[in-house]
């Protein structure tokens, strides 16, 4: 990846417990691509949500980072959006 550009993806995930297989599946599979991971979901004493958010920084050629999107986009339950910031 350009040094001038940085890619984080949002992925947004419906029903956690049941889609979290396929998704861990392609996070392993484009791990060389992902600097860091962050995973959010509310949980509490008594509750933990089915649904959650991961924040995924990252790495190297943008062409894997563009084949992990579509391949998230295809799960049902997934929602993903990128935010690039261009450096000078």
């Amino acid at each position: 990846m350009d040094q001038a550009r940085h890619i984080v993806l949002g992925v947004h995930i419906t029903e956690r417990v049941r889609h979290v297989p396929r998704i861990q599946e392609l996070l392993t599979e484009y791990g060389c691509s992902i600097k860091t991971r962050l995973g959010l979901h509310t949980v509490s004493e008594d509750f933990c949500s089915p649904n959650g958010l991961v924040l995924l920084e990252m790495a190297g050629p943008e062409q894997p980072i563009y084949e992990l999107m579509e391949k998230l986009k295809t799960i049902e339950g997934v929602e993903v959006q990128k935010m690039v910031f261009e450096h000078e």
